[in-house]
């Protein structure tokens, strides 16, 4: 969840003033001011995945104006299309084992219910989970390369099975069926084991691995001990289970589990979150990823000498890797705060290094972009509150600049440095861009972790609250002109702002918020069931007394708090906040006199796809903040 959007600036050049040390200040950069167009030509890029002959990468790219599948071969750098699809997005998933065949998944207009096709090497399609309401999802491939693993709600849409189907038969097999709702994490390599996760609260689960040749079921998580855990797969001999937890400690860390044993050995912790970590095809590496204060760190060790693998000299951060099965070469995703991810082949053996994609428009000069800083403030009631901050470049005392709160979704969800064509527009326009990771933000230890739970709308709203005082009180800040502007869960701490806090910020754009809780949490996806409970242990059931203090923190019911101007964005087809939502609070608010703003696309779910659509409704995001926050004249 997702992660993805940034602002950039322009300012014009101002006459030398000398300050009281009669030193003079630092003459403004000419920076070019970009078009929405320019931004959104840029190039997002995703997968990677190796060939059999190792020689080509499976990639999606939405230079199309949506996401096709692409092959790039490593050698002269060439770039093949494979997909021509102008409705829907393709995303990949794999080569299939001995031979140029593709999988990959889409569903339809962002409805969230995926599909896995196959699409073999003569151009043909079949749709390999064809379910009218099936939602699959891609597990990977057994040890002899021969089958492929899904997970399947198509028995049961609240569950979900485990299945296999025999590469070039293609007719699911189940091979476990989850009669229990719980989640199957991981299974082994001899098909004997499976790890089965259940979930508790959003910040509490319980971990178990299964042995279905006898049935027995082996706790792996600690009965006395609350804590998180997450499954990192098996080794292949079957004897060791890897997962993370942050049993006993702040963050999460790895652990080898001996299954015959059942004892435990600690191979890796730091004073943040292991969020994912694995082992190369052979075994060879362990690749192990860090959020590290709000972004990607990633370490590779070879298991033979334990000695750390170093990464080539490369300008940008190593967001992710991808080692091909000989164990010779590696993919590197790079990106930063200025430029989109790109793709990087590099060689273990001979240490050769090439850049593979160019994601950046070549119209846009990145010496105009903005560099993300982790900056930390304190909120009203001493916590420190981390975020990710965008200065434009020619802010100063005198060059005051609007700003923004901006606040990620979830809950539970992290603003990281990285690359956001939004964020970076606005900042290129004038706009400074405070991302706050409020309390209940992932990523800071799970004590932070869990300070919002059943109080939403409160203290973290408040933590938002601070982040504009803390704006306010840097000198090249216009105190008088801070929005708030968020997606998803962002969106209802948007609107919060807007109805329970209504004279704390000028505008607030709501990019597909809740706003009605009572109905968000009652219409959740089917196949959420298995998180449910869970979700209604941080936010309250609906079905309880909770339906009060649901009832009290929806900005629904108290539209007619809103005395400043909304805009809102929402897709057709979401899942997870449906338009009625945006619906109803548009016309409350419209009740109130005050301008709003609204943005249907009748063709994007949870999160905007289509280029052309993210140019217009982000393009008309800026002009309405020129309109209403920093009150230039705006041609309608």
């Amino acid at each position: 969840m997702n992660n993805r959007i940034l602002f950039y600036f322009f300012i014009s050049l101002l006459f030398l003033q000398f300050s009281c040390d009669t030193e003079k200040p630092p003459e403004p950069i000419d920076i070019k001011e970009y078009s929405i167009d320019d931004f959104y030509n840029n190039i997002r890029i995703g997968g990677g995945r190796w060939s059999e002959d190792e020689n080509k990468l499976l990639v999606h790219t939405n230079e199309s104006g949506i996401f096709n599948l692409q092959e790039i071969d490593i050698n002269s750098g060439e770039k093949k299309k494979i997909t021509n699809s102008e409705v829907e997005s393709f995303f990949a998933v794999d080569y299939v084992p001995g031979s140029n065949d593709i999988l990959y998944s889409a569903d339809k207009g962002g409805n969230e219910i995926d599909h896995i096709y196959l699409l073999k090497e003569d151009g043909s399609t079949t749709d390999l989970t064809p379910g009218e309401e099936e939602k699959a999802n891609f597990a990977g491939w057994s040890k002899d390369k021969k089958h492929m693993y899904f997970m399947s709600n198509k028995r049961d849409p609240k569950y979900f099975d485990m299945y296999k189907m025999e590469i070039g038969k293609w007719t699911p097999e189940m091979i476990y069926e989850n009669k229990d709702g719980q989640n199957i994490s991981d299974i082994s390599w001899d098909e004997n084991i499976i790890a089965i996760s259940k979930t508790i609260t959003t910040s509490n689960n319980k971990l178990f691995l299964l042995d279905k040749r006898n049935n027995k079921k082996v706790e792996i998580s600690d009965p006395n001990e609350k804590g998180s855990y997450s499954g990192q797969g098996f080794s292949k001999d079957g004897k060791y289970f890897y997962y993370t937890t942050n049993k006993g400690k702040e963050f999460t860390y790895l652990v080898q589990y001996d299954i015959e044993n059942e004892t435990r050995t600690t191979l890796f912790e730091t004073n943040w979150d292991v969020i994912y970590s694995y082992l190369s095809e052979n075994e060879k590496y362990r690749v192990t990823g860090i959020n590290e204060d709000g972004k990607n760190a990633l370490k590779i060790y070879e298991l033979s000498s334990g000695k750390e693998i170093p990464f080539p000299e490369i300008e940008g951060d190593v967001l992710a890797v991808s080692i091909s099965d000989s164990e010779d070469k590696m993919r590197l995703s790079i990106g930063s705060s200025k430029s989109p991810n790109n793709i990087y082949y590099y060689n273990l053996k001979s240490k050769e290094l090439k850049r593979l994609t160019e994601s950046l428009n070549p119209d846009i000069n990145p010496e105009h972009l903005v560099d993300a800083e982790v900056v930390r403030y304190p909120s009203f009631d001493g916590l420190e509150i981390p975020a990710i901050y965008y200065k434009p470049i020619n802010a100063s005392k005198d060059n005051k600049v609007p700003a923004l709160v901006w606040v990620h979704g979830g809950p539970g969800g992290q603003s990281r440095i990285g690359y956001f064509s939004l964020i970076q527009y606005l900042t290129n326009h004038g706009y400074a861009v405070l991302a706050v990771n409020n309390r209940g933000s992932s990523g800071y230890g799970k004590t932070f972790y869990k300070m919002d739970d059943l109080n939403h709308g409160d203290k973290d709203l408040k933590d938002c609250i601070w982040g504009k005082k803390w704006l306010q009180s840097q000198d090249y800040i216009d105190a008088d002109k801070i929005g708030i502007i968020g997606g998803s869960y962002g969106g209802y701490m948007t609107m919060a702002a807007m109805t329970f806090a209504p004279d704390e910020f000028e505008v607030g754009v709501n990019i597909f918020g809740v706003t009605n809780w009572l109905r968000t949490l009652k219409s959740i996806p089917p196949y959420w069931e298995s998180f449910r409970e869970a979700l209604y242990a941080e936010l309250g059931d609906p079905n309880t007394a909770d339906s009060v203090r649901l009832y009290n923190i929806s900005p629904l019911f108290h539209a007619g708090n809103v005395t400043k101007p909304v805009m809102v964005l929402q897709g057709a087809n979401d899942p997870r906040v449906l338009q009625i939502e945006s619906d109803e609070i548009v016309e409350a608010v419209k009740k109130n006199n005050v301008p709003v703003e609204y943005v249907v696309f009748e063709d994007e779910g949870h999160g905007f796809l289509k280029k052309e659509n993210e140019k217009k409704g982000y393009g008309q995001v800026l002009t309405f903040l020129d309109k209403y926050l920093k009150k230039k004249d705006v041609k309608d």
